[in-house]
C-alpha cells in the first residue's frame, strides 16, 4: 500500500466517505470459504479485512492474512481479542483499549505485556477507543471482557466516554455491540458521538440489513464492520458494500 491505514481512515473521513470493512473470524473460516469471501469482498468494493476475535483458538491467523494478500490489495487490519493474536503479514493492529469498562486489565494492563511483540512486529499501531454497547443478548466480547456493557440507551455515558477517549489519545473510537447482538448500535447514539470527536468512528455488531448498515452510516459512523450476518450469508457483502459506499457525502 502507498498509504498506511490511518492515514486511509483520516482521508476517507475528512472527505466524508464511508468505508465497508468485512470481519473475519479465522477459528470460522475455511481457506476454500475465505476464497469465496476474497472474492466477493474484490467485487463488492471491499474496503478493509478486520481479523480477529475474541477467542482464537486455531494457529492460521498468518496462514489467512497470507491467503488474502496474496489474491488481493485490501488492507488487512487485526482487530485483536488478545495479546496472542499478532501477525506481522498484516497492515495495520488497532490497538484496543476497553474504555467503556472498568477492567484495568484491558486499559492497560494487556498492553504493558504485549508491547514489546507490538513493537517488534513492525505493525502500524493505531490506538483504538474500544467501547462495548449493550446489544440486548450476552456476547463473548462482554463475556470476556468482564465489564459491563454501555446501555443502549444511554447516549450521554457514551458520548462522554468517546470524548474522554479522544482526549486521552486514542487515533479511533471503535463502538461495538458485539458479534451475535439482537440489537445493533442506534443511530441516535452514534449520531451523538460522531457529532462530538474529530477522529474516525468505527461501529459494529448485530447489523445484518444493509438498510441499518447505510442508516448508521448516514449518522455519523465512518467505517461499517459486518461479520457474523457474513458468516451466514456470503451474499450481503454486495448489498451491505452498496449501503454503505452509497451514504451522500456531506461536504
Amino acid at each position: 500500500m502507498s498509504k498506511n491505514v490511518y492515514s486511509i481512515l483520516v482521508d476517507r473521513k475528512t472527505r466524508g466517505q464511508k468505508s465497508f470493512a468485512v470481519l473475519i473470524d479465522p477459528d470460522k473460516t475455511s481457506l476454500q470459504k475465505l476464497d469465496t469471501l476474497i472474492r466477493r469482498s474484490v467485487d463488492a468494493r471491499v474496503d478493509f479485512f478486520f481479523l480477529g476475535g475474541s477467542l482464537v483458538l486455531t494457529d492460521n491467523l498468518d496462514e489467512s492474512i497470507l491467503h488474502i494478500k496474496a489474491q488481493c490489495d485490501i488492507p488487512v487490519v487485526l482487530f485483536p481479542g488478545n495479546p496472542s493474536q499478532l501477525s506481522r503479514h498484516a497492515d495495520a493492529l488497532l490497538y484496543l483499549s476497553l474504555i467503556s469498562g472498568r477492567n484495568a486489565d484491558l486499559l492497560i494492563g494487556q498492553h504493558v505485556i504485549s508491547a514489546p511483540a507490538v513493537k517488534l512486529s513492525g505493525l502500524e499501531v493505531i490506538s483504538t477507543g474500544y467501547m462495548i454497547i449493550d446489544g440486548g443478548a450476552p456476547t463473548t466480547v462482554s463475556y470476556i471482557s468482564n465489564a459491563a456493557p454501555i446501555p443502549a440507551d444511554k447516549e450521554d455515558i457514551a458520548l462522554c466516554t468517546a470524548m474522554a477517549g479522544e482526549m486521552l489519545g486514542s487515533r479511533v473510537i471503535y463502538m461495538d455491540a458485539g458479534s451475535g447482538a439482537k440489537v445493533p448500535i442506534s443511530e441516535s447514539m452514534i449520531h451523538r458521538v460522531s457529532e462530538n470527536i474529530s477522529i474516525p468512528l468505527i461501529c459494529g455488531g448485530g447489523i445484518r440489513e444493509p438498510e441499518k448498515a447505510y442508516r448508521n452510516c448516514k449518522a455519523g459512523a465512518d467505517v461499517l464492520v459486518v461479520g457474523n450476518a457474513i458468516e451466514k450469508q456470503e451474499g450481503l457483502i454486495a448489498d451491505m458494500a452498496d449501503a454503505v459506499h452509497s451514504v451522500p457525502i456531506v461536504a
